[in-house]
């Protein structure tokens, strides 16, 4: 059986996020400057902000990527050249770009640069992998659409120290490694330049050419018609087989996801993957922990997409487009002070009395009372309903820094 480590690679939209992303478990970040990359509505990083996550990310032994994996067109050359020169000045570990003529100016302008290609690429095969080597790339994530079968077949036939990376967890796209059209062609916004809006999760219905105004359901019951929302990725139970197809990077979808999100599922992976390098017999006897946990994280049902062969129908979602939301994300403990109290930012509302739950980076949910809380004056207070509000919190178990404050959300039942 393959053994080698694989590296968990964690999606980040923000600083606070990439913070939690290292603390939580990631070997590596990616994450997207203010330009190039196809996530023009995430929050993404200022030159400022990538500065000092990289800083904060490699005192740790982390690695951090930026993506620029936009399908360019020629208005966008010269200010790539510009941005590439900016980040050689930064110094992530390495870029994701897609295209080649994006490439070749992350080359010229820094020629020493490691490039990760992306899936945006259309990598599908084993000689795919090889041009892209030969050009001096020294990873390609594969297309979605692959198996752990062909996956293992392009390993085979690959130089040994270049490097696989693939999704295990988040976000499919209905459209051939996400190059969708139907974002620019219903609002103009172009998916593959980075402004996606999802258009694939909205209700549809067809209409008869002689019968126009009149719609015709798809699949209809109460809730309406998606015909193309895909249910979320999840290999959670099936590290085993994505290790021994021989993949370098798991990569988990979600760039713009919360912090609880980007905690729970790196934490969630973190602990199956060591637990199975440590012995596949303890990976086994946690399954059922990891199942909870990684139903606690924000998600629109789970599939194992192409990894066992081409999707059924089990795959897309036919009742509901919303996601399935177990728990609200209350803030992160920055700091706890000299009174014993946890200092953080508040995301959601909460009340003195609430029970809530620490989420701790060893696995551990511990269950606590909120006994008092004051703002940033000391005055005390019965709640926090302004968001990002620096609010201090007498818990009824002592948190630590880091800690996740979440509670049950009652509307997810």
């Amino acid at each position: 059986m393959n053994r080698r480590k694989p590296e968990l690679l964690v999606p980040a939209s923000s600083l606070e996020v990439l913070k939690t992303a290292v603390i939580y478990g990631a070997d590596a970040v990616y994450i997207g400057g203010e330009a190039f990359g196809l996530r023009a509505k995430a929050k993404n990083f200022s030159p400022e902000d990538m500065k000092a996550g990289i800083a904060f990310a490699h005192e740790r032994g982390v690695k951090v990527y930026v993506t620029a994996n936009i399908l360019a067109h020629n208005n966008d050359l010269d200010g790539a050249r510009e941005y590439f020169a900016e980040l050689k000045e930064i110094g992530p570990d390495a870029l994701i770009i897609s295209d080649p003529g994006m490439f070749m100016i992350a080359k010229e302008v820094w020629p020493e640069v490691e490039i990760h290609i992306s899936t945006q690429a259309n990598n599908t095969n084993y000689q795919t992998y090889r041009f892209w080597w030969q050009q001096g790339a020294k990873r390609v994530v594969s297309a979605r659409e692959l198996s752990l079968a062909e996956i293992k077949e392009i390993r085979e036939h690959i130089p040994e120290e270049m490097e696989i990376e693939s999704f295990i967890h988040g976000a499919m796209c209905i459209s051939y490694s996400g190059r969708c059209l139907l974002s620019n062609y219903f609002t103009g916004r172009d998916a593959n330049q980075g402004a996606c809006t999802h258009p694939c999760r909205w209700k549809y219905a067809v209409v008869e050419e002689k019968r126009p105004g009149e719609y015709l359901p798809v699949y209809e019951n109460e809730r309406g018609t998606y015909i193309f929302n895909s249910k979320d990725l999840c290999m959670i139970e099936y590290i085993p087989e994505i290790i021994d197809a021989g993949i370098d990077s798991l990569k988990i979808e979600g760039r713009m996801k919360t912090a609880l999100y980007v905690a729970c599922v790196a934490r969630t992976y973190r602990k199956a993957i060591d637990d199975y390098l440590e012995s596949e017999e303890k990976y086994r006897a946690n399954m059922d922990w990891y199942r909870a946990e990684i139903a606690k994280c924000t998600y629109r049902q789970f599939t194992t997409g192409f990894y066992f062969g081409k999707p059924d129908e089990n795959t897309q979602i036919y009742d509901s487009n919303t996601y399935v939301n177990e728990f609200v994300y209350l803030g992160t403990v920055e700091s706890i002070d000299e009174r014993g109290l946890a200092k953080f930012e508040q995301r959601n509302k909460f009340c003195v009395g609430d029970t809530i739950e620490l989420m701790k980076r060893d696995g551990q949910n511990v269950e606590t009372k909120v006994l008092a809380m004051y703002n940033e004056e000391g005055e005390v207070v019965e709640s926090c309903p302004h968001s990002k509000q620096i609010i201090y919190v007498e818990l009824s178990v002592k948190p630590e820094a880091h800690d996740i404050m979440r509670c049950y959300n009652a509307l997810s039942e």
